[in-house]
């Protein structure tokens, strides 16, 4: 099949691309030279309307879900899937790693119509062993994954270049990426490159078969705000940049994966400034945490951090919950760590692009205490409505409400 990269060469509008023109407010000509120039990645589920991330576009939004060797309860990831798209995530990661992992995906598929993407690593580790996994494994379930309907993968291109610095770096936590480690390990213990590398056009040819959204790993981001920035992260920001040119070649869509984890706030901007001058392509987050010691509140302090980063120009957040680093997300967890992220997009697109309408219309509807109005605008219009007496002023000031005294003043001295 044509990829949206190859009908982008053609000088083809497709239908996803006038889509995206209409959602994001571009012109359907911009959104194709964007999509040729890597700079913009539409993901696609068949048969559901598609999600443009990277320039000019709204930041966007991914929720990760999924089992865990400690805690297998499918009906709760199901369930977790549903928060996500009720709540407004633009993206839904599965990273199962217990239970029947392909049965967890396909119900995740069955309940959900938002984008999904997998790392197919961490089920060929679970079920092959990670001192047992082969290159020939890790890549048929690469194959088996994407034949599945998925419609993005994330897969760790480091280098054994990357690990010698690694090792020196004197870093207080290491390497924090699960799938990065995974991968580095089988490496070490299997004595040969990169599967991913070694096997690049291969990787290629299996994702443009369905037009799956390649996401380049965060391999050697930070796992404190005190591991500054070091040379094994400045490999990998290059690395990838490469990459990506490379299968944008090939028809294949990039995302690249930085700065995510840990980060001081004051290196932020700096550091996305740092992503963008060596990359075009859209660049996603996690986090990121500018601190260390918001245990149970990290989904504050992570939308902290992608609200600035945002701002700066990043496209893509991938959301942290209130058990980060903790424990598996609640159902619940997932919705506070969503609508957190939600905000920090908002911010961070108010930053880039300007104020937004919604804004404005809220404080006309709250300076009328218009409170149905303001609930229609909230990220969580659920939460909110368990606050408000839904019709007067509220019981943070009652009879004394500013808005209200002022109101009734001005009007008389009309």
């Amino acid at each position: 099949m044509l990829t949206q990269i190859d009908h982008a060469k053609n000088g083809e509008l497709t239908a996803e691309m006038q889509q995206v023109a209409v959602q994001e407010n571009m012109d359907s000509g911009t959104v194709l030279s964007r999509v040729l120039g890597g700079s913009l990645v539409i993901m696609t589920r068949q048969g559901n309307p598609p999600v443009a991330i990277g320039e000019g576009a709204t930041t966007k939004i991914n929720v990760n879900l999924g089992s865990s060797a400690a805690s297998i309860d499918p009906s709760s990831e199901i369930e977790k899937a549903r928060i996500a798209e009720k709540y407004g995530a633009d993206t839904i990661t599965d990273l199962s790693m217990g239970g029947d992992i392909q049965q967890i995906r396909k119900a995740i598929i069955e309940n959900t119509t938002l984008p999904l993407t997998t790392v197919p690593v961490y089920q060929a580790v679970v079920e092959c062993g990670l001192k047992n996994v082969t290159s020939a494994d890790i890549l048929s379930y690469l194959r088996s994954q994407v034949a599945e309907g998925i419609s993005s993968v994330v897969l760790h291109c480091v280098e054994k270049q990357m690990l010698e610095k690694v090792k020196g770096s004197g870093r207080l936590m290491g390497m924090v990426s699960k799938g990065g480690s995974f991968t580095s390990v089988f490496m070490l213990v299997s004595g040969c490159e990169n599967p991913f590398l070694e096997n690049f056009d291969e990787v290629m040819e299996i994702l443009r078969d369905k037009d799956v959204v390649l996401s380049l790993g965060n391999t050697m981001r930070s796992g404190c705000i005190h591991d500054r920035p070091d040379q094994a992260q400045l490999m990998e920001m290059e690395n990838n940049a490469a990459l990506a040119k490379r299968a944008n070649e090939c028809g294949v869509q990039v995302i690249i994966e930085g700065m995510g984890g840990h980060v001081a706030a004051s290196s932020i901007p700096e550091y996305v400034g740092t992503y963008r001058s060596k990359s075009c392509h859209p660049l996603f987050v996690a986090g990121p945490l500018p601190t260390d010691i918001a245990l149970g509140y990290d989904h504050i302090a992570g939308a902290v951090g992608a609200s600035m980063a945002s701002g700066a120009g990043a496209d893509y957040l991938c959301y942290i919950t209130p058990s980060e680093h903790l424990s598996l997300p609640t159902p619940d967890q997932v919705r506070e760590g969503l609508v957190a992220f939600k905000i920090a997009a908002h911010i961070g697109d108010s930053m880039k692009y300007g104020m937004a309408e919604k804004d404005r219309l809220l404080a006309k509807r709250r300076a009328s205490f218009d409170w149905e109005g303001q609930m229609e605008l909230a990220f969580d219009p659920d939460r909110p409505r368990d606050f408000c007496p839904m019709e007067g002023p509220c019981s943070m000031c009652g009879e004394y409400c500013a808005i209200q005294i002022m109101g009734e003043y001005l009007a008389e001295g009309e």
